[in-house]
């Protein structure tokens, strides 16, 4: 499953979670450029693995959260500035 929730505010983007689950893997960091459809983070529901992809190309601005945390549907997870 491949998903990239997003919440534009400017050049702002906020990527959310679009199910709840579990952060498995973090694969940005801070200040790292990424492309449109690069992984940035893998978010574990109901024991499958849901890639969620960069809406953009910009650069990681903030990580919201962090390996092994839970996330309810519709948490920001990392901002991107394009």
């Amino acid at each position: 499953v491949e998903s990239s929730a997003v919440s534009q505010r400017g050049k702002k983007i906020f990527v959310k979670a679009p199910i709840p689950g579990k952060i498995l893997q973090i694969s940005v960091e801070i200040g790292d450029s990424v492309e449109k459809d690069q992984l940035i983070l893998i978010l574990e529901a109901m024991k499958m693995k849901n890639r969620i992809l960069s809406p953009i190309k910009g650069k990681i601005t903030q990580i919201l959260v962090e390996e092994g945390e839970m996330v309810p549907q519709d948490h920001p997870l990392i901002r991107i500035e394009n």
